[in-house]
């Protein structure tokens, strides 16, 4: 197993999921909150770096879903003006994401851009096919769901962020969101316009990082916002088949007018080959 010196054991045990004020994202399905029993398993402390990925890339000699299909998604603002140029279109629904050729992990922003300062920033313009690839390299898996919301909770119960309820304390930051008028006016207040590294802000209670904010992260169930009436939910793994991936924690380009996606609860999907310039993943493992 590749990379273990950042794993965090967690015991396991029993929390309330979700959240039963989701009236904001009713396709969301955030709610209704429910009782999980998890079983212990440990989690990274961060997300998988582009240090990290790198690595899996020469070693396995792997292709990105983005490489394969030459091209990413980007965020208008972090384009340069000569990519804009040749930039063919954008999405009708979300204009500020651009359909830019060459844009790939290791170019974030197009054929411009490079990684090289950036290498322990969050990994980027990953699928859930290439996150899945990395963690069979690694001997890793995504985490359920249920895992990676026990995990960001950091031992908090009826919290909307890792931290507490209040997004500032005492005035400071504690994640990577937009800050400004989305989506053309971010101040960076935060500190940060585009990814941030992965040890950034403040750890939650178990000591992971950046559990909200920065990228949103994949994991391993598939996507329903339909959830069974239990007592107890034991180690849910999401529905047995579907068309997109559960992705959570928001990311640097939520905003409260637009994305308030940076709570705990709150969770999005995409396909499984999709990529953008804000999502990563981490991994975690079983435990015996």
């Amino acid at each position: 197993m590749r990379h273990t010196e950042h794993l965090i054991r967690l015991d396991g045990g029993e929390f309330m999921m979700g959240t039963d004020e989701d009236g904001r994202y009713p396709g969301d399905g955030e709610g209704p909150s429910r009782l999980v029993r998890i079983r212990p398993f440990a989690i990274d402390r961060y997300a998988v770096t582009n240090a990290h990925f790198q690595e899996f890339i020469e070693e396995a000699s792997y292709v990105t879903d983005a490489e394969r299909y030459g091209w990413s998604f980007v965020f208008h603002m972090l384009v340069s003006e000569e990519v804009k140029e040749r930039v063919i279109n954008s999405v009708a629904q979300t204009p500020w994401w651009l359909v830019v050729n060459g844009a790939k992990w290791d170019c974030p922003e197009g054929p411009d851009s490079t990684i090289s300062n950036r290498m322990d920033h969050p990994v980027i313009h990953v699928s859930w096919n290439d996150a899945i690839a990395y963690c069979n390299w690694s001997g890793k898996r995504l985490p359920t769901e249920a895992e990676w919301e026990y995990a960001a909770k950091g031992g908090l119960t009826d919290s909307m962020y890792p931290w507490g309820n209040q997004l500032l304390v005492e005035g400071e930051h504690h994640c990577n969101i937009w800050q400004g008028d989305f989506p053309s006016v971010n101040t960076g207040e935060d500190g940060f316009v585009s990814t941030a590294p992965v040890n950034a802000f403040f750890p939650n209670g178990y000591g992971l990082y950046n559990t909200v904010g920065n990228v949103w992260e994949w994991c391993g169930d598939w996507f329903t916002k339909k959830h069974k009436k239990k007592p107890v939910h034991e180690n849910p793994k999401g529905p047995v088949r579907g068309s997109s991936k559960v992705m959570k924690g928001g990311s640097y380009l939520c905003h409260d007018s637009y994305c308030n996606r940076y709570r705990v609860a709150a969770r999005t999907s995409n396909t499984p080959d999709s990529s953008t310039g804000n999502i990563g993943f981490r991994c975690a493992v079983d435990l015996e």
